[in-house]
């Protein structure tokens, strides 16, 4: 949380990225960097930026409630809307040179107003509600104010250059605190507003910023040394490098994805951490697939999803044309399923997985492939939730390959 406002000029930068992602549709990551690109922001002012951003995405329609602003309205009014976020968090009025007020009395009819409606209060469209509800029942409550969390930061420990403990030690001469994530051996949580990127732990490779649920997902995988593993939807790879250091930098670890550049980006994250047994491929067609059919120990699928657990990180999911996108999803996430489940040898395994909460994503997809393909076996399940956790959510699900 801030201890103090922004300046004018930051403040400034906060309107500019919610109208980029509000009116333009543009993803907040990309919108991040087209702001930051070229300012010479120290990282403590930039991190402040994005906390107030996260905050109000994460509860967009609370605020615009309060301040009598819409969405599409931000360039025009997005001053208004930041000094109602300011007294909401009971923060001093920023300085800008164009702001338009609000009267105290207003605010507060509108707080109690808002108080008397959960959904709102957590900051919940209603097409996320009434999925959340249909899909998850008595449980969906939690998890939707769980959602409107910031985001905790997680680290996860590279054990091919160092263990917890070294890490911890080290991050704490350089002034970044941190303390052991219980049930996830290779996790610290960052208690300490610091820069992360800037330490020569960072530097050495020693850690990876990943949220402990995805670090769960990477070892469920239970991949060994000498083992032929596939990543198939590695992306940028922190699940890829995870599993490097499962694997003792011995065997052969593929990570494939559809994008080149993202394979570029895990080609230099893979040296730094010095998981030499990784090797990027592109999928460039069906034969890429088939090529490797029957031939891995262990097949990762972290397919293309909603997003929908990871709202604490990724916010403006809820503000983009996630519903609409939603089915074409499945259908993919059925393709990816059913295609590159071939590369599975008899008896390894394959890790179904999303950052997703919501059972049609998850269990559904998985019962689906079970009824068509009897060569598979089911072995367990898991759902890592919010509201139990305090990490982003994912979904995971093991299933062995018994026949050809």
């Amino acid at each position: 949380m801030l201890k103090s406002p922004l300046s004018p000029s930051s403040n400034e930068l906060v309107i500019s990225i919610l109208d980029l992602v509000l009116s333009d549709g543009k993803p907040l990551d990309r919108a991040y960097s087209q702001h930051f690109s070229g300012l010479k922001l120290e990282p403590t002012e930039q991190g402040r930026i994005t906390f107030v951003v996260g905050d109000i995405l994460r509860r967009l329609n609370l605020y615009c409630f309060l301040s009598d602003v819409k969405p599409e309205e931000m360039a025009r009014l997005g001053t208004r809307l930041l000094n109602v976020w300011h007294l909401f968090n009971e923060l001093p009025l920023p300085k800008m040179q164009y702001s338009l007020q609000i009267d105290p009395k207003v605010l507060a009819t509108r707080i109690e107003e808002a108080k008397a409606q959960p959904v709102l209060w957590d900051g919940c469209p209603d097409w996320l509600n009434e999925m959340g509800q249909k899909q998850m029942g008595d449980a969906w409550a939690a998890e939707r104010a769980a959602l409107n969390k910031p985001a905790k930061r997680f680290l996860r420990t590279n054990i091919l250059k160092c263990t917890r403990e070294e890490l911890a030690n080290a991050l704490r001469k350089e002034g970044v605190q941190t303390v052991n994530v219980d049930g996830v051996d290779t996790a610290l949580e960052v208690t300490s507003d610091s820069a992360l990127f800037r330490t020569e732990a960072f530097k050495k490779g020693w850690f990876e910023q990943q949220d402990a649920g995805s670090q769960l997902v990477a070892l469920a995988l239970d991949a060994k040394p000498g083992m032929r593993v596939v990543d198939a939807c590695a992306g940028a790879g922190g699940k890829t490098l995870s599993i490097s250091a499962q694997m003792q930098g011995k065997g052969r670890l593929l990570a494939m994805d559809v994008e080149q550049w993202k394979l570029d980006n895990l080609k230099q994250r893979a040296r730094r951490g010095g998981a030499h047994n990784v090797e990027t491929r592109i999928i460039a067609s069906s034969k890429t697939i088939k090529r490797l059919k029957l031939t891995a120990d262990r097949v990762l699928l972290d397919v293309p999803c909603s997003g929908l657990g990871v709202l604490k990180r990724n916010p403006d999911a809820k503000w983009r044309d996630t519903p609409e996108r939603l089915p074409v999803l499945v259908e993919l996430q059925k393709h990816i399923l059913q295609s590159y489940s071939r590369m599975v040898k008899v008896g390894g395994m394959l890790v179904y997985a999303t950052c997703s909460i919501m059972p049609e994503e998850n269990r559904d997809q998985v019962d689906a492939f079970l009824a068509e393909n009897k060569h598979f076996k089911f072995i367990e399940d898991e759902t890592i939730s919010p509201a139990e956790t305090g990490f982003d959510g994912f979904y995971l699900a093991k299933l062995e390959r018994i026949a050809e």
